[in-house]
């Protein structure tokens, strides 16, 4: 099996009012099912590389099937995003490449691999750490997903940020990203929901990285035009 390309849009709610009107929307369409809840801590790392990655973490955690993507993420990506995640009681190592020209951490095409491990988040972030990266920020947010015509679409409570939603679409090849786009920003017209400019989203990501020690864990949020 390949690598997967994830597609996705973001739209920034803000306050509670506003994700409580999406998620009516969302739920008014009989078709549509919460398939997830969950609270996450998300732990970003920068510098190292996935060359090196794949050669310590991967090796030892991964599957052989999931090695071989990471070796092939390794040769081709142009801009790549490390994280840890904790999801309940599940750890994940995540590897995310851009497929066009946004960014890795935030873009709307990208590459993705995403494999369970057997280790503890703060385990696993020393292995990283080990392996040349340093520590970019550190997330936390509460999360509902969604499963709706085709598409996933997360409503996500996050530190610093306040209420996000993500409409997302997993494909296999490159040649479905564009009807993959398509549907997911005729969807968001559908349900009133405004796509937040790649412009702005990086601008809250600079900011929330400068300061994330003030939001980690907490229901604390900042604004930024």
């Amino acid at each position: 099996m390949g690598l997967s390309y994830e597609i996705e849009i973001k739209s920034l709610l803000g306050p509670q009012e506003k994700a409580d009107s999406l998620r009516k929307r969302i739920t008014s369409n009989p078709s549509s099912s919460l398939i997830g809840n969950s609270k996450q801590l998300n732990h970003y790392f920068e510098g190292g590389s996935l060359e090196r990655l794949a050669s310590t973490v991967g090796v030892r955690y991964l599957t052989p099937e999931k090695q071989a993507e990471l070796k092939k993420l390794s040769a081709s990506a142009k801009t790549f995003s490390v994280r840890t995640r904790e999801k309940g009681n599940n750890v994940f190592l995540v590897v995310k490449a851009s497929a066009d020209d946004t960014t890795s951490e935030n873009g709307i095409s990208r590459f993705e691999m995403e494999e369970r491990v057997s280790i503890s988040l703060e385990a696993l972030d020393l292995l990283i750490l080990g392996a040349g990266f340093t520590y970019q920020a550190k997330w936390s947010r509460e999360r509902e997903e969604y499963s709706y015509d085709g598409i996933i679409i997360c409503l996500d409570k996050n530190a610093g940020y306040g209420w996000l939603a993500e409409f997302e679409k997993m494909v296999g090849s490159e040649t479905e990203m564009a009807s993959a786009r398509e549907k997911l920003r005729g969807i968001m017209e559908l349900l009133g929901a405004e796509e937040l400019s790649q412009e702005k989203l990086q601008r809250m990501f600079d900011y929330y990285n400068k300061n994330w020690a003030e939001y980690y864990g907490t229901d604390k949020t900042f604004s930024i035009e």
